[in-house]
């Protein structure tokens, strides 16, 4: 029985999560969390096979949750499992540590063939994020704009393009309104884009969530 570890902010994406992972009968949910800092809390005294996690949650997310986790309990597989198809969040995640990578439209079967994978020890990655790994992998040194944003700067990017104001990013992140200021005026720095607008225009114009 491989025992299973949720962390994700959005309790319908948990629940849905279960209902597959209950179908299985070779898989059980051992534990769940709604932030990064409840689920690096939690893990420390549950026995599971795999965390399956969101890149993108409250308090502790991301690349840090990864490598907070590796630190702690560096045998065990992480699979992440969000909305970001970037290949240079998929890649920072991979290197930081995960074992697995998928979005969150994938097929369910693809997800517990993850799970076995991951939990066998082997690495996974969505079958329709392969090609584009490749083909960014390095044919080309010209990069689109948001793939020189670092994870935090992403996440901040696609908020604001969600059209959440600075104090809602704020809240929603545990940060400070002047550091989300702070970073909106490094992501346009990076983008070379001076404002708002053209930001959504730019996310929409590369079919980013948003």
């Amino acid at each position: 029985m491989i025992r299973i570890f949720i962390a994700d902010d959005h309790g319908m994406m948990r629940e849905g999560l279960k209902k597959i992972i209950a179908s299985t009968g070779d898989m059980r949910v051992v534990g769940e969390a709604m932030d990064g800092q409840e689920a690096l809390e939690k893990i420390e005294s549950i026995d599971c096979d795999v965390l399956m996690m969101d890149m993108t949650m409250p308090r502790i997310g991301g690349l840090d949750l990864i490598k907070l986790i590796k630190n702690r309990k560096r045998l065990l597989p992480i699979l992440v499992l969000s909305m970001h198809n970037e290949g240079n969040i998929v890649t920072a995640a991979l290197k930081a540590g995960a074992s697995g990578y998928l979005t969150k439209d994938s097929d369910p079967d693809h997800l517990v063939e993850a799970i076995h994978k991951v939990a066998s020890g082997g690495r996974y990655i969505d079958p329709s994020m392969v090609d584009k790994l490749v083909f960014e992998s390095g044919l080309t040194d010209e990069k689109p704009s948001h793939e020189r944003l670092s994870e935090r700067e992403c996440q901040i990017f696609l908020m604001i393009v969600a059209g959440k104001s600075t104090g809602e990013i704020a809240a929603e992140l545990f940060l400070s309104a002047k550091t989300v200021s702070t970073h909106k005026k490094r992501i346009m720095e990076k983008m070379n884009i001076g404002n708002t607008a053209d930001l959504v225009r730019y996310a929409i114009e590369h079919r980013l969530p948003g």
